[in-house]
């Protein structure tokens, strides 16, 4: 049996109920009210844990990067924009403390060493290394260093890339994430069956960071072994950002976290029984009855 992930003391493994990270990501759009909203939509849902990203603009982008035009509600140039998605000190600290208020967990996909730095000031329960970052091997060992727990997304890498990544990381207080890294992902791109591949190959948690229209996938992810699911959310899908289309609304969040709850008591035990509440089946339809 592969082993267990402890973050803030709820068990990430099988046999344990599974963990849901609603991501917020970056479709605050810069406003931290609308980040308060959508973490109020996370514990009215039943999720376990909110995530956000973090960078330090001038070493993600490059220069040339930033320069590009590209009108948007902060400016005219893509720098505009980056800089003002990007939540600072003060932003966090409200954050964290409405989170704490709220009584569910935050974390962040850091996408650079100093955005690790940045978000440790929080003691986050877990660090996220982003699909983006899995072949930063400076980047992996650097938040290995911090000591806590992390979750690997696995999108747009192939199982050499995957492979060397774990190796940089090791197998304990790991968690590694099947994704498939389109927004939104069509039904033949998800490949729900690699998370069978992927518990038979390593010895820790494995779980399903999903970026499909709908929730489906997400479900049969945990029917299939995923011991965590993670899932962009938004206010409203027409939204102005990148990540909106591939995000759940309010009521498919809830419907999501329903039915991933449900799925261990649909599944069972596995052992075959005649239900209580099938005995006056049986008298009322039953012509012939068993010794």
């Amino acid at each position: 049996m592969a082993k267990n992930v402890q973050i803030a003391g709820r068990v990430v493994g099988e046999n344990f109920p599974c963990f849901i990270i609603a991501e917020i990501g970056i479709n605050h759009n810069g406003s931290v009210e609308l980040a308060k909203k959508l973490i109020d939509e996370a514990v009215l849902a039943g999720c376990d844990a909110v995530k956000f990203q973090k960078r330090t603009i001038e070493l993600v982008y490059t220069k040339e990067e930033l320069e590009q035009e590209r009108p948007n509600f902060f400016g005219n140039t893509n720098g505009d924009l980056k800089r003002g998605l990007e939540f600072g000190f003060d932003e966090y600290c409200e954050i964290d403390s409405y989170c704490k208020s709220k009584g569910i967990l935050w974390f962040a996909s850091c996408w650079d060493k100093k955005s690790v730095d940045f978000i440790e000031q929080f003691n986050p329960p877990c660090y996220k290394i982003a699909s983006a970052s899995l072949t930063d091997d400076e980047l992996l060992l650097y938040t290995k260093s911090k000591s806590k727990p992390i979750l690997l997304s696995t999108g747009m890498s192939t199982e050499r890339e995957i492979a060397h990544a774990i190796d940089i990381l090791g197998e304990d207080n790991l968690v590694i994430f099947h994704c498939t890294s389109t927004y939104p992902s069509e039904n033949n791109e998800i490949n729900i069956s690699y998370i069978k591949k992927l518990r038979e190959e390593y010895n820790c948690p494995i779980g399903y960071s999903g970026h499909e229209k709908g929730y489906l996938p997400s479900v049969l992810s945990v029917v299939t072994g995923a011991c965590a699911v993670e899932r962009h959310i938004t206010i409203d899908r027409t939204l102005w950002g990148s990540d909106q289309a591939a995000s759940l609304e309010t009521e498919g969040l809830r419907r999501m976290v329903r039915d991933i709850r449900n799925v261990p008591v649909i599944m069972g035990d596995g052992c075959k029984v005649v239900y209580e509440s099938e005995i006056p089946i049986i008298k009322k339809l039953r012509k012939v009855f068993s010794v």
